[in-house]
């Protein structure tokens, strides 16, 4: 039973060096290896490893990913994002300006989208106006974990406490307990990037003003967003009225269907779709379930310590380092379950769970996204570069947390 245990360290070793000798491997590679090594040793069956894959999760993410490079492709999103950068008076301006804009759409679209999506965008802002493209990538990373704890579609885990605990139709809970303290933490966000890595006084080059590419295709985008907008106040109003609202999976698959179904460029919108996140976390699913069949982490975990918001935000942050925040909020569903956990505890897991990609590459898989993006355009963050300012960045993330959710 210990063989699922060295599988997963060896997976977290070689993505944290991702090379060996001659040979560099990418992150879903090495997932994909771990989930085929437990499947070839009998650690798991492959009908466990079919059920371990949820569903709404994968099509929540890949209905998101067609959003997402419906409004890349047709150059909507750049259009958008030069009427807010080009406010900006300074790269310390674009920098503000790139936190909280890419952590309100991380809140709406989900992190890993906006992690595919802003990469090449904020590395193309950052080389133009002068900023280390360095810098640029860590306060993407930053923002977007942080304004995805907001909105239980921020990110997958909220999407599986929004899916495991009764939190009727779960964006009002989310909203009215954790909206605040994330503004605070974006604000925060920007004061650690900057104090590491200063910006220039000036604009090395002003930015163009930026045309939409595709004028039908960007059409059909703002379709999508309105759908998931307006699909969004639905739920909220089916959780206040019948108390029974629809699976979150559909605001995502619903947004998904204009551009799938009107636009002539479908095939080469499936094609861009980042196939290899979704490989990745169908891969964490199989290995992480044949842990959690261990009892490892179970045991070493005392759910009857783990109840005060700052113990389960802490716990959060730090087991979610070793096996991932999807897979650790998985093994607190039998305490939501069984034990009635109040919404403070929910949100503190789900706010812990996600803030836990802020103290290394490894805490969620939107960094991972994100290191993945970067390298294809020629940049790259090791993993101290990350941790020593997620650090402390994390600690104050904790703090903020813990006081509005114990207020």
């Amino acid at each position: 039973m210990i063989l699922p245990l060295i599988v997963l360290v060896l997976v977290f070793l070689l993505i944290a060096v991702r090379q060996v000798g001659g040979f560099r491997f990418r992150i879903w590679q090495i997932m994909l290896a771990g989930a085929a090594a437990v499947l070839l040793l009998g650690q798991i069956s492959p009908a466990d490893a079919f059920r371990s894959i949820n569903p709404d999760v994968m099509l929540f993410l890949f209905g998101m990913f067609v959003v997402g490079v419906a409004v890349t492709e047709s150059g909507y999103l750049r259009a958008v994002s030069f009427r807010i950068f080009s406010r900006a008076a300074t790269p310390d301006h674009f920098i503000l300006f790139l936190i909280i804009s890419m952590g309100l759409f991380s809140a709406v679209l989900m992190n890993d989208t906006i992690a595919i999506i802003g990469t090449p965008l904020v590395i193309w802002y950052a080389v133009r106006l002068g900023y280390n493209p360095k810098g640029a990538l860590l306060a993407l990373c930053f923002a977007i974990t942080i304004g995805s704890v907001a909105t239980p579609i921020g990110n997958p885990q909220n999407l599986l406490l929004a899916n495991y605990a009764d939190l009727g139709d779960a964006f009002t809970p989310f909203l009215i307990h954790l909206a605040i303290p994330t503004a605070i933490n974006l604000l925060i966000t920007w004061a650690t990037v900057r104090f590491f890595y200063p910006p220039p006084e000036e604009y090395l080059i002003a930015p163009d003003q930026e045309a939409v590419r595709d004028p039908s295709l960007a059409r059909l985008s703002k379709l999508s967003l309105a759908i998931i907008l307006t699909l969004v106040g639905v739920r909220i109003i089916a959780g206040f009225t019948t108390g029974d609202p629809f699976p979150l999976m559909i605001i995502a698959l619903a947004a998904a269907v204009p551009v799938l179904i009107a636009s002539p460029k479908r095939i080469e919108i499936l094609r861009k779709v980042d196939w290899y996140t979704l490989i990745f976390f169908a891969a964490m699913f199989v290995l992480m379930q044949s842990v959690y069949d261990t009892g490892f982490f179970q045991s070493v975990i005392d759910y009857s310590t783990v109840t005060t918001v700052p113990v389960i935000m802490t716990v959060s942050v730090v087991v979610s380092q070793f096996i991932s925040n999807v897979p650790f909020v998985a093994l607190f569903q039998p305490l939501i379950i069984q034990e009635g956990m109040s919404v403070q505890q929910i949100l503190a897991l789900a706010a812990g769970s996600t803030i836990a990609g802020n103290l290394t590459i490894l805490g969620a898989a939107s960094n991972v996204i994100v290191i993945q993006q970067a390298e294809k355009e020629g940049y790259g963050l090791s993993f101290w570069e990350f941790f020593r300012i997620g650090l402390p960045l994390t600690v104050i993330n904790i703090v903020v947390y813990s006081a509005f959710l114990t207020l």
